[in-house]
């Protein structure tokens, strides 16, 4: 099939190979001169033949919502776009009903794979019509991992599938901080020789393996001590509208919350709210507390209150 591809980042510019590698024609646009195939969206779109299919691989929120405002201005009845990045599932809703009003399909996709998509392929979680979806039907076949499973048409409305890759993402959270928490009380107790073979014997045969547990076990190998790493996480946004969805739905996800927290506790250099637990200990039982240096001194390891 032919197809325009917007947005020729990490993702984008994998995916545009594995799509010309499966004998699909792509006419890539990317704001970087040197990775598109042409200087405009209105020359991608002019070199495709119709139907038009164009897949739009950038940042959600309003870059995306944009780019989809220009599709639609560019594209024809019987068109149709493809939103592939991280976009959150009612901003799906919104960009159908535009394109709807112009006869032009919409089929929002949760793309999963990251760097390692190229050659293992992208799991695909999709939304939309059947009569969309069958229009884009060739390109998900060449973009999902190889076998039986990795791709789903997850439900005829729009968003369905950018609303499954965000509980995706929620569950990669809490197996995430549950992996690294088991880590840390592994490596704090003076009992384990070897942490990291640890985590390599559960990669077969445990209840708990999984890729995640490959790819901390390949980075364990590399830094044991994860000494050049700093204990600083991004949330990229898809764990707090999970968050956000469930208490919409009245669902509890106190697993998935407690990761997205923690996150939130990387982020500060020195958490103020354990500050205020660290004065309160101090307070109701003399717990010592860690006080910064004076001018020319020490850090004080450790005060307690005068009686």
């Amino acid at each position: 099939m032919d197809i325009g591809l917007v947005g020729l980042g990490k993702m984008g510019g994998n995916m545009r190979t594995r799509l010309q590698d499966a004998g699909h024609t792509v006419v890539g646009y990317d704001r970087n001169p040197d990775v598109a195939d042409v200087a405009s969206l209105a020359e991608m779109v002019e070199a495709l033949p119709s139907p038009k299919v164009v897949w739009v691989m950038v940042p959600a929120g309003d870059p995306t919502s944009e780019t989809v405002a220009a599709l639609g201005d560019l594209l024809s009845e019987g068109d149709l776009v493809v939103d592939g990045g991280n976009s959150r599932w009612t901003d799906d809703q919104a960009n159908a009903e535009m394109l709807s009003g112009k006869g032009i399909g919409f089929v929002d996709c949760g793309v999963s794979g990251g760097v390692w998509g190229l050659k293992n392929g992208y799991a695909l979680m999709y939304g939309g019509a059947d009569e969309d979806v069958a229009k884009v039907q060739p390109a998900f076949d060449a973009l999902k991992p190889e076998g039986e499973f990795g791709a789903v048409h997850a439900g005829k409305k729009p968003g369905a599938g950018h609303f499954s890759k965000m509980v995706h993402n929620g569950i990669e959270y809490a197996m995430m901080q549950s992996y690294a928490e088991g880590w840390e009380l592994l490596e704090k107790v003076d009992l384990v020789d070897n942490v990291t073979e640890v985590f390599r014997s559960w990669r077969e045969g445990t209840v708990i393996r999984s890729w995640l547990l490959d790819l901390l076990v390949t980075a364990l190998d590399d830094d044991p001590d994860l000494a050049s790493i700093s204990g600083y996480a991004e949330d990229s946004g898809e764990g707090r509208w999970t968050v956000e969805a469930a208490i919409d739905n009245g669902v509890p996800v106190p697993a998935i919350t407690a990761a997205l927290f923690a996150r939130f506790v990387s982020q500060q250099d020195d958490s103020p709210s354990m500050k205020a637990i660290a004065a309160m200990r101090n307070q109701f039982g003399g717990h010592a507390v860690k006080t910064g240096p004076p001018p020319g001194g020490d850090v004080d390891a450790g005060t307690t209150p005068k009686s």
